[in-house]
């Protein structure tokens, strides 16, 4: 009796590790054909989260981890030493599947989802595709300021930053700043509204943080200008949609470079629809909202701009440690893909913060961009003399 016991044991024990050995081999064959089929080329011009970019994918730091199960040297080269989770390994290289990245999940499956397909070109502090920048548009009725919100609280905003008297410019007329969509705005400030997609007002909005900008850039020697057109208010004269904006902007700024050959820098101001805690960082016991520069990745410029982003990211991390959270390039369908980068090599767009930051947090990184603007500004080669800027093509 006791040794059929053991022999039921026995084949009970070897059924279960042949149903875990079949089940293993399913999963295998399954990614295995998923990434057969999606090698084949379709002409679908939505590739850059397809499966065929598995190979493409596995990165150098993924390199050296597989070296460093093998020599400890290349495991141990960040002084970190870890090791990368099979779980992820085998999903990133079978299915280009990234836990870190719920888009790899859904690949093309949902409608709207190339929205979110930005690349992470520099990753700042607890940077991942889980909290990238989103940009929304408004609901009509507040793009056309039928249902502006009341506003409250505008006694905490500080009417200027520290700098209230500055110096005369050394450098006439340094950094254009602008505004494509004028009217994002801050929570806050907005009476009633929780929804981060209505956070838009007419009159307070990302634009005051041009007037901390400019004080705080020209109190160390940089003339700055601060184009406040209303591009939100154009739109709606001229019956446009706010896919739009960037079109009505780069007038704005073609007219800048026509009329102001000085300029060298031209930064287009946003504000994130993320939240608060993935937006705000504190330093030394005082809150920050955070910046991420996003740069158009279908424009001739691209490499110059992505250059001045990524150096401005170092500053930061330098000077005020977890402010960036890091340079985003956004090209392809759904996105503007040049918000006008392309007029020339030295222009960025800034996110400013989130819905839900205030304008104090707001100040306190404007004033620590210009901080280290105003290092790099000076160290940088093309000072001693205004670029030429491209003429745009016909």
């Amino acid at each position: 009796m006791k040794q059929r016991s053991n022999n039921a044991l026995i084949l009970s024990g070897t059924g279960l590790a042949k149903g875990v050995a079949l089940l293993a081999i399913f999963l295998l064959s399954s990614f295995t054909a998923s990434g057969l089929l999606a090698s084949i080329n379709t002409g679908n011009t939505q590739t850059s989260l397809g499966l065929g970019h598995s190979p493409g994918r596995i990165n150098t730091e993924l390199l050296y981890q597989f070296a460093g199960w093998e020599n400890h040297y290349f495991a141990s080269r960040d002084g970190k030493g870890a090791s990368p989770k099979l779980a992820n390994l085998f999903l990133s290289v079978s299915a280009n599947i990234k836990l870190d990245d719920p888009r790899s999940l859904l690949g093309r499956e949902l409608p709207g989802l190339y929205l979110f397909d930005s690349r992470i070109a520099v990753a700042g502090e607890g940077t991942n595709y889980t909290n990238m920048p989103i940009e929304s548009a408004p609901p009509i009725e507040i793009m056309r300021a039928e249902r502006e919100a009341s506003l409250q609280n505008l006694s905490d905003i500080p009417l200027t930053g520290k700098n209230d008297r500055p110096p005369p410019a050394r450098w006439k007329e340094g950094v254009f700043i602008y505004f494509s969509h004028n009217r994002e705005s801050y929570l806050p400030y907005l009476k009633g509204e929780k929804d981060p997609n209505r956070a838009y007002h007419s009159k307070i909005n990302v634009t005051q943080i041009g007037n901390v900008l400019k004080k705080s850039l020209e109190a160390r020697g940089i003339g700055t200008t601060v184009d406040k057109t209303d591009i939100s208010k154009n739109l709606l004269t001229k019956k446009l949609g706010y896919e739009k904006s960037y079109s009505e902007a780069r007038n704005v700024v073609k007219e800048a470079m026509a009329t102001n050959k000085e300029i060298t820098y031209y930064i287009d101001i946003h504000r994130d629809s993320q939240r608060k805690k993935d937006t705000t960082k504190m330093i030394n016991g005082a809150a920050y909202a955070k910046l991420a520069f996003i740069i158009g990745g279908d424009n001739p410029n691209y490499k110059k701009n992505l250059q001045v982003a990524k150096d401005l990211h170092v500053l930061l991390e330098k000077n005020y440690k977890g402010l960036s959270t890091g340079v985003w390039v956004k090209a392809g369908k759904g996105t503007n893909g040049k918000y006008n980068q392309d007029l020339s090599g030295n222009a960025i767009l800034i996110e400013f913060g989130g819905v839900d930051n205030t304008f104090e947090e707001l100040n306190r990184s404007a004033e620590a961009f210009a901080d280290v603007f105003a290092d790099y500004f000076w160290q940088a080669e093309s000072v001693g003399k205004p670029l030429e800027q491209p003429t745009e093509k016909k």
